[in-house]
Order: structure tokens, then C-alpha cells, then sequence
């Protein structure tokens, strides 16, 4: 496993994981909202990285990257960092990957800087919505306790990041795999979150105009975006194809990694 440092929008410091095969298809995977890059442990550490480069970005304010104030309510500097990556390690039309949160964060990219440069996109319980057009697609569950992501009060902070980690996944997680992701959680600070989540974008727009392939992966038990986002994303992106996840929630790609990663593989094969 290979670490780099990239510089992102406004000079912001990233922090980026590299492994698998220099000659193949670079696959950029990026995390959703108080994650971070070791997320995509079960497709870095799998057979994938046989036949794929696998990068996996530490989002802005998340994990080892840096963690500036009043930096993510910008699609510039959101899409300069998705580019800082690309160029700076030079990915030859990567596909993009991204989790929840990161729908916005390729949309963001996709406004900024179009499609030619990449070679598709596969949205994984993704949302390219924020501000008042997102609740209609977010679980009344998840909107009820979302409040608490953004206290300054740490028991406050620490008990909804565990009520989210929760409602993640279809099945009940191994206490160790819950504090594994509490753990990166807890890293990110408060004002982060808020920040992420305190902007307002539709990219409907964007998604549109995308000439690109899509996957858009969804389990089926997702208890935190709902199935209509990925219908709508389906309905919106020209070259879309929609993968349901049966016995999987939010996190399809680490509650049922074997079947993800080989969505995954025959959607890059096929572009």
C-alpha cells in the first residue's frame, strides 16, 4: 500500500491510499460524509487490485487529510480535489466511485471539470442532493437523528455517530467492525459534518449531460437513502444502469463485498 499527499482546492492537503496494478484501469474510490479512505478495506485488500490501480482518497476534513474551517460549502475546491487526484497521479480516465456523500462530491467534479478525463462513475447509495430537495429521499430514521452529527458536545457527537454506523447496515455489525468505523468516525470534527451537510446543490442538472456509462448500486435494505434516489439517478443519467443489492443496506460494498466488487469488475470491464 503506497501513501501520497496531493494537494486539493485552496491548497487543502489530502491524503490518498494507492495499491493493486499500475497498468490497469485507475479506480478512484471516495468515501461518504465522516468517513475516510479505509472504508474500502474489502476492495483494496481483495483480488480486484490483480487487475485495477485502487486509489482511495481521505475526503477534505476527513481522516489523515487536512481539516480546514468554512471549506466544503464550495463545489470549486470539492471538485479541485477529485482533479488534484486525477492529475496529480496521473489516472488515466479513472472510473469514479463513490459512496453516499460523494455523489455530491462527483457532481461537484462533473460541474467543474466534465466528463472527458474519466471513464464512468458508479454511485453506491449516493445522493447528488443537498439542502431542502434531499429529505424526500432520506429515511425519516436517519433525518430524525442527523442533528446530533453536528454537536460540539462530544457524548452528544459520539452516541448519533453510532446511531448512524447502525442504521448502515442490514445486518448486525461485529462489535469490532463497529468500533473500527466508530473510531474513524470520531476523527472527523463537528464543524466538518456541518459544513458538508449545511450547503444546498441539485445536480440534476449535471447528471444529465453526463456521456458516460453509470452503475448505480443500492441495497436493497438501505435504511438511510432511499431506493427512490437511485431510481432518480437512473431516471436522470442517460447511461445508467441500476444494480440492486438484495440483503444489503447502506453499505453494499462491505456487508456483501463479493458480489459489489463483482458488479464492479464487469461494469469496468464493459466501458
Amino acid at each position: 500500500m503506497e501513501e501520497h499527499t496531493i494537494t486539493g482546492g485552496g491548497g487543502t492537503k489530502l491524503h490518498v491510499r494507492e495499491t493493486g496494478n499500475k497498468q490497469g484501469r485507475p479506480l478512484l474510490f471516495i468515501h461518504g460524509l465522516s468517513q475516510c479512505g479505509l472504508c474500502w478495506k474489502k476492495q483494496m485488500e481483495s483480488d480486484l487490485a490483480d487487475d485495477f490501480r485502487l486509489v482511495a482518497i481521505d475526503a477534505r476534513g476527513h481522516g489523515l487529510s487536512e481539516k480546514p474551517q468554512d471549506a466544503y460549502g464550495d463545489t470549486q475546491l470539492w471538485a479541485d480535489d477529485v482533479n488534484g487526484v486525477i492529475t496529480q497521479l496521473g489516472l488515466d480516465q479513472p472510473v469514479l466511485i463513490g459512496w453516499s456523500y460523494a455523489g455530491l462530491i462527483i457532481s461537484d467534479y462533473l460541474r467543474h471539470y466534465g466528463d472527458k478525463d474519466i471513464a464512468g462513475i458508479n454511485f453506491i447509495g449516493a445522493i447528488s442532493k443537498i439542502g431542502d430537495s434531499i429529505y424526500p429521499f432520506l429515511s425519516p430514521e436517519f433525518i430524525a437523528m442527523a442533528g446530533g452529527l453536528f454537536s460540539d458536545v462530544a457524548a452528544e457527537s459520539t452516541d448519533a455517530l453510532g446511531q448512524l454506523i447502525r442504521l448502515w447496515f442490514y445486518r448486525e455489525l461485529p462489535l469490532e467492525e463497529f468500533y473500527f468505523f466508530l473510531g474513524y468516525n470520531s476523527v472527523v470534527p463537528p464543524y466538518v459534518r456541518g459544513g458538508a451537510f449545511g450547503r444546498s446543490q441539485d445536480n440534476d442538472d449535471v447528471l444529465a449531460k453526463l456521456s458516460k456509462p453509470a452503475l448505480i448500486s443500492q441495497g436493497e435494505a438501505d435504511a438511510l437513502v432511499l431506493m427512490s434516489m437511485a431510481e432518480h439517478h437512473d431516471k436522470v443519467i442517460e447511461k445508467a444502469r441500476l444494480a440492486a443489492v438484495p440483503e444489503a443496506g447502506h453499505a453494499p460494498f462491505w456487508e456483501t463485498p463479493e458480489r459489489y466488487n463483482a458488479d464492479l469488475r464487469s461494469f469496468v470491464g464493459s466501458i
